[in-house]
């Protein structure tokens, strides 16, 4: 089935294909051919940047995939190439290698080498439980068959979150229990530094935005899930920069100890360039393979939402957010009110689409082209724990928000995707403690499908909206709750999703205003509506698969039957909202030229409000501009942040 709410196909083919005319005539179109296909195809974009520019003998830390298992031969090879392993993986298929720049080409070369990329560095991103309906969900009543009426508190008991930042202060008052017990149960450094405390300061502010407690200011600055436990992996140094490899190797502590601690959600509000394929991309790879076992990933957007002079960009969603299985979240300016009819999507947010890409032996490039974000929350000026003595806040005194002289009850501002992001971290243990057994698409189809869609912003901006957890919990509750048991494993498409008959009203209030939900879901290059979404079970709900891996692309785009059911209208055009459930607002572009190999949507073209920057991953000399945090100064005004690079 499909939604007709754009214009005629043959129009908008024929205005895109002006577009690309006028593109190559003003500026011309060549391609260079590639040296060494072979190795072309293997080796990324910025590794052999990095080759090029290495001085005689220079060495060069790498992240090798090999095509099926690690062999004695590629042991053998790297031996004689001078070769160091620095990191071998108990659960990934890769390693982190550091040799000589020029022995690359030879080991790209290699028919049991899948791909390799550089150990690239990592930078952190920078009244909410009211205006998330976090408060409106805190109290759960139900009453037995006896007629037994029991209250218990919705706070996210029992579930471990685990916290991939710059550490956690473990004397902030924000993750004590009532009864001064830490929840703080695991603390690991993958830095090298050998501390595991937050001499940066991202890292407890992220962590509280998930799970601090209501301790302090009477809990005004209480985190979405209060009573989560913390596992603190840290990943980020002194001075907010890591590397690649230090997150793989959180990530692949992470499948050894998941069981031990309940570990059901991973925060990373961090990233790194978006460069290569998912398909490829070994942080990708790391993500996927977590989500397949259970665990729910999510993933900051990334903080490039517009250049330096306040354009809008698109396609500037950052690693691992551009992982089709993650939970990729922008920013929401909320401008401090409880009310949802002011929140706007904050112009730093990163937009899709995903512009990571493979290229072939003959040097053409193929777009993921993803709708990313997923969703939004609010991450813009907002108020969360400080670490004691951290670099933001010494850097710049402004960041703290005045609520205590105590140094473990101090609060600090700041803006960003990062903050945004355990926001919907915190959101996923609400909904995990109301239905243990929910899947991470489960969880992420119940979240896209409650969100309030914004008016005014496309699904490249904002995903399906933003996060309403309480239509996400009053759904939750009543889903099956058999999805992860044996049992599960005999359901099939087509059977009733819900224990009840028919499905909640699509709404919620909040502060007073009364929205529709999405009601919708993102699939990849498109997305479908429809209530039996959540009236009836989807395979793609299950392990092992994406939720767009029920739809079949080729020219338009169908259902396939035998993973989703047919009564689910497909969209073909990206719209802008006017504020109802999806598919309703105005064409945007059509979803055809994302699932196509990215031509039709080159650099350099303008798409309707913004510039895509197609591949332009990395800016002027390559650094990564707002991905650490956004400025001091910009966080302390009401309005929406500038970002900037510290």
């Amino acid at each position: 089935m499909r939604d007709t709410g754009r214009p005629p196909r043959a129009l908008t083919w024929i205005t895109l294909l002006l577009l690309v005319c006028l593109v190559w005539t003003t500026t011309g179109f060549s391609r260079k051919e590639p040296e060494q296909p072979l190795q072309r195809e293997k080796i990324s974009r910025d590794l052999r940047r990095l080759i090029e520019d290495a001085p005689p003998g220079g060495r060069i830390n790498v992240i090798v995939q090999p095509k099926a298992k690690w062999t004695a031969t590629l042991d053998a090879l790297l031996q004689g190439t001078g070769a160091r392993t620095l990191i071998k993986f108990r659960n990934l298929n890769a390693r982190v290698i550091s040799l000589p720049a020029s022995a690359v080409a030879r080991l790209g070369a290699r028919s049991d080498v899948r791909f390799i990329t550089p150990d690239r560095e990592t930078f952190s991103f920078g009244h909410i439980t009211a205006t998330t309906g976090a408060d409106m969900v805190r109290l759960q009543t139900s009453t037995s068959l006896l007629g037994i009426t029991t209250t218990t508190t919705l706070d996210g008991a029992g579930v471990g979150i685990a916290v991939l930042d710059s550490g956690i202060d473990p004397d902030h008052r924000s993750f004590f229990n009532s009864n001064g017990t830490s929840r703080i149960v695991v603390n690991q450094d993958f830095t090298g530094e050998g501390r595991t405390d937050d001499p940066y300061g991202h890292g407890t502010h992220v962590a509280s935005a998930a799970a601090g407690g209501s301790q302090i200011a009477n809990g005004a600055y209480t985190g979405i899930a209060p009573n989560a436990k913390l596992i603190n992996l840290r990943v980020l140094k002194a001075d907010g920069t890591g590397r690649t490899s230090d997150l793989l190797s959180a990530l692949d502590w992470i499948q050894n100890n998941k069981t031990l601690y309940n570990i059901r959600i991973v925060n990373m509000s961090l990233g790194t360039l978006a460069v290569e394929a998912y398909g490829n991309d070994p942080l990708c790879l790391a993500v996927r393979s977590l989500v397949d076992s259970g665990v729910v990933v999510v993933a900051a957007a990334g903080n490039n939402g517009k250049n330096s002079t306040g354009d809008k960009l698109y396609g500037q969603i950052h690693s691992p957010g551009n992982e089709p299985s993650a939970i990729t979240v922008g920013a929401v300016n909320t401008f401090g009110t409880d009310s949802r009819s002011d929140d706007v999507v904050a112009s730093y947010s990163s937009r899709g689409p995903t512009r990571s890409y493979s290229t072939d032996v003959e040097g053409v490039k193929h777009f993921d082209n993803l709708i990313k974000p997923d969703m939004v929350a609010a991450g813009n000026r907002v108020v969360w724990a400080e670490a004691r003595n951290n670099l933001l806040v010494t850097k710049h005194p402004e960041l703290d928000a005045g609520v205590s002289n105590n140094d473990n009850r101090k609060m600090m501002y700041l803006s960003g995707t990062s903050m945004a992001t355990p926001v919907v971290a915190g959101a996923a243990a609400l909904l995990l403690q109301v239905n243990p057994n929910l899947t991470p698409n489960m969880i992420k189809a119940i979240l896209m499908y409650t969100a309030q869609p914004l008016a005014g912003y496309n699904m490249l901006e904002q995903g399906a909206g933003e996060i309403n957890l309480e239509g996400a919990v009053r759904l939750a509750k009543l889903v099956r709750t058999d999805l992860n048991s044996i049992t599960g494993a005999l359901i099939s498409v087509g059977d009733p999703l819900l224990s009840v008959s028919e499905p909640p009203l699509p709404e919620t209030t909040i502060a007073g205003q009364t929205f529709s939900w999405a009601q919708a879901l993102v699939f990849n290059h498109t997305y479908g509506s429809g209530n039996e979404l959540i009236t009836k079970y989807q395979k793609v709900y299950g392990a092992g698969l994406l939720l767009g891996d029920g739809v079949n692309e080729g020219y338009g785009f169908s259902v396939d039957s035998s993973r989703m059911s047919n009564g689910i209208l497909l969209g073909d055009s990206i719209m802008t909202s006017d504020g109802q459930a999806i598919p309703h607002g105005a064409f945007f572009i059509g979803t055809d030229a994302l699932a196509g190999d990215g031509i039709l949507l080159g650099d350099g073209i303008l798409l309707g409000d913004g510039i895509l920057l197609g591949d332009g991953i990395l800016l002027g000399d390559g650094i990564l501009l707002g991905d650490a945090y956004v400025s001091a100064q910009a966080a302390m005004t009401s309005g929406d942040e500038t970002s900037s690079m510290h």
